[in-house]
């Protein structure tokens, strides 16, 4: 949210006041961030561009690009566990590409279920894809963890549905 600095001879408002105002406004806006947002995607422009538009939108404190499956992997076996690592934040919201050399998208999903990576459904998995295969996206629903899969790159539309549909109750 954005608040015009006032012109404190007409409005009566003290500097201090604004800052104050606007410094409760930044807490608020960052009280509703999710803490950390996952691009798995091997693709640098989609990357860029998705990070772009969930920083633009302040959606998340921190968003992290791991390159392949199997780099997701590993962060998460340290972040998500039992006894995570305190150097590692398990995220809110996953972004994962289905085709990506090493470990794609399905063969991360299988690995994960494998290794009971968040078994209290924490967080939310959402399938990116450029390619609409029939095959693909039958495959998908065999994946409970998946909520949604979306085209990439993600639009501002898209986030707000995100959003909306997965973390309404932050935002109340």
């Amino acid at each position: 949210m954005l608040v015009a600095q006032p012109d404190a001879e007409s409005s009566g408002i003290t500097r201090a006041v604004y800052q104050k105002i606007k410094r409760n406004l930044t807490m608020t806006e960052a009280s509703n961030m999710l803490d950390l947002v996952l691009l798995v995607d091997d693709d640098d422009t989609t990357n860029y561009l998705n990070r772009r538009l969930l920083t633009d939108m302040k959606v998340a404190k921190e968003i992290k690009v791991l390159k392949n499956g199997r780099e997701a992997i590993d962060y998460l076996s340290k972040a998500c566990t039992a006894t995570p690592d305190a150097t590692y934040k398990c995220p809110n919201l996953i972004f994962l590409d289905i085709k990506m050399p090493m470990m794609d998208g399905f063969e991360f999903l299988e690995e994960y279920q494998r290794l009971g990576l968040d078994a209290g459904d924490h967080v939310i998995i959402l399938m990116l894809t450029s390619s609409a295969s029939f095959y693909d996206l039958e495959r998908i629903k065999s994946f409970k963890k998946v909520k949604k899969h979306y085209s990439k790159a993600l639009t501002n539309h898209d986030v707000k549905e995100i959003l909306r549909e997965f973390f309404q109750q932050r935002n109340k």
